[in-house]
């Protein structure tokens, strides 16, 4: 394989969905899109705060996706004001988008944006 081609394939957003966002539907969707996800419940880290849950995904190098607004809005903001780093973090009100406009939007921020991009950065879908 071409070595151009394995780093556009290692600078791509990996995803890690909380407890709050991770619908079988949208996981299924995601995935099939050839999109690397993984999800609270298989990482074995239901019931731990967010923080927890920010640390763990950083840790992984995935960018974390959440319909916990107000949450991880603060949380951001502290690892700001820390000099803390993230893989990112992405976050919707869950009833703005259906479940495919998700896929689609989160698609679409895969494909435009790459993993470091996305580092220390909170976008609203």
């Amino acid at each position: 394989m071409n070595s151009n081609i394995l780093e556009k394939i290692d600078m791509r957003i990996q995803l890690y969905i909380d407890e709050d966002a991770m619908a079988k539907v949208l996981i299924n969707g995601l995935r099939a899109r050839g999109i690397d996800v993984v999800t609270v419940f298989e990482e074995e880290m239901t019931g731990c705060t967010d923080d927890e849950q920010l640390e763990f995904a950083s840790s992984q190098k995935r960018t974390l996706y959440t319909f916990n607004v107000g949450d991880f809005c603060r949380i951001h903001k502290e690892y700001l004001t820390l000099g803390k780093s993230h893989a990112g973090i992405v976050v919707v009100n869950r009833k703005r988008y259906s479940v495919g406009d998700q896929i689609k939007r989160l698609s679409e921020l895969i494909h435009t944006k790459s993993a470091e991009e996305m580092s220390n950065n909170l976008i609203f879908l």
